[in-house]
């Protein structure tokens, strides 16, 4: 059913709406008035460009709960690009298929883009037990229209109880838009995800008011329960290549000329540093006092053969770029080793760092929450501790 009511006698037959609307859902009927078909999402878009008045949105009642218990599965989106799957989308799917388990349900993987059968099949090899795959050329480059069309469809289609997709710039847009469509909950930026035990929903845990605080969200009236969660939140499941899945191809639902958009070019900003993939970061914060205490920390991430992380302090003083920003407001790194320097260990850069394997702080501040975390900790001057540290790593790796 519809979601946008049309009062014919209002209508001109101007064409204002259909030229604004997203998914091709309006059309001009023999009498010249608009008519709106199973296709429209409610978004909104024609409602104000209407000059007439013609037409409106009623509001959304709320889902009864019994319509809630059709609703099953879990799912995530496996975002991609020129062939390759991003990693945030296997850690998802790791996590989504302890999700499933709890619920007794399966994992499904929606794969989206053009000749991308190669990625269903390592979707399954991580984890999932079916893939929707849409494999069509007006999906090769991500586009908001074609692409949120299609999981809106396949939502309405399939009914998932719980759908995941990683926190990155494409996930960020796309999960906005796809809840957006669909009246129903999202939490951003998540970094832990349960299963309730006795209501069974799903437990959406972020940071919020700056950090200060970690919410617990819960979608209680409107399905599906969908999160976007961050890089290296979760650990990367390793790949069974032995594993039998179920693809399923459905088609695209948007044809190139009803695409609003054209992607002329794309240009990958070099970016000389990436701690995100580091499997050893050096980190300095407000401790190291201004941008020259940096270089006993470049000379021990150069003698560890790792890269240089800092805190929100240390990058909003200007000390160092935002590239090597750990924390809430920076990147979420997973690396065997994170040495923190002069960091207080403050629960927005802890929410970047603290799922490190071994987490080594050296701080003057025997107080300090990074201690809390930590697995090594050395209570001492920074400036006397760090260049000895990496003295005895030169002479123990004969650097």
């Amino acid at each position: 059913m519809a979601l946008l009511e049309i009062k014919r006698d209002a209508c001109t037959g101007c064409g204002l709406c259909i030229q604004v609307c997203p998914f091709g859902a309006l059309a001009l009927d023999s009498e010249n008035i608009i008519t709106v078909s199973e296709a429209c999402t409610g978004c909104g878009a024609c409602v104000p460009e209407c000059p007439t008045g013609a037409l409106s949105l009623p509001e959304v009642e709320k889902k009864e709960s019994a319509d809630l218990d059709t609703y099953q599965g879990v799912w995530v989106w496996v975002e991609q690009c020129n062939g390759r799957a991003s990693s945030i989308s296997w850690e998802m799917i790791g996590k989504g298929k302890r999700l499933a388990a709890r619920r007794g349900t399966i994992l499904t993987a929606c794969v989206l883009g053009h000749e991308a059968e190669p990625i269903a099949r390592e979707a399954i090899a991580f984890g999932a037990d079916r893939v929707f795959l849409v494999d069509d050329p007006t999906l090769k480059v991500y586009r908001t229209d074609p692409y949120a069309r299609c999981l809106v469809e396949l939502v309405k289609k399939y009914r998932p109880e719980i759908f995941l997709l990683g926190a990155s710039t494409r996930g960020r847009d796309l999960a906005g838009a796809v809840a957006t469509y669909l009246y129903t909950g999202l939490t951003a930026d998540c970094t832990g995800l349960e299963i309730e035990e006795g209501s069974n929903l799903l437990l959406q845990i972020r940071p919020a008011f700056g950090g200060n605080i970690m919410a617990t969200i819960k979608c209680e009236n409107y399905r599906p329960q969908m999160a976007t969660v961050r890089h290296h939140v979760f650990e990367m499941p390793v790949p069974d290549h032995s594993r039998q899945g179920q693809i399923i191809r459905e088609k695209a639902v948007l044809l190139e000329e009803q695409i609003a958009t054209r992607v002329l070019d794309l240009i990958v900003e070099k970016n000389e540093v990436n701690i995100a993939d580091a499997k050893i970061i050096v980190s300095g914060g407000r401790g190291l006092k201004g941008p020259e205490g940096f270089t006993i920390i470049h000379e021990l991430a150069d003698v560890l053969g790792g890269a240089v992380g800092a805190s929100r302090a240390a990058v909003d003083a200007g000390w160092i770029s935002y590239a090597h920003q750990v924390g809430q407001t920076g990147r979420t790194v997973r690396p065997d080793l994170y040495i923190a320097c002069g960091i207080s260990g403050a629960i927005q850069h802890q929410a970047g760092m603290r799922t490190s394997k071994i987490i080594v702080a050296i701080n003057k501040d025997p107080e300090a929450p990074i201690f809390q975390i930590a697995d090594y900790g050395i209570v001492g001057d920074l400036f006397t501790v760090v260049p000895a540290l990496t003295r005895a790593l030169k002479k123990r790796l004969n650097k």
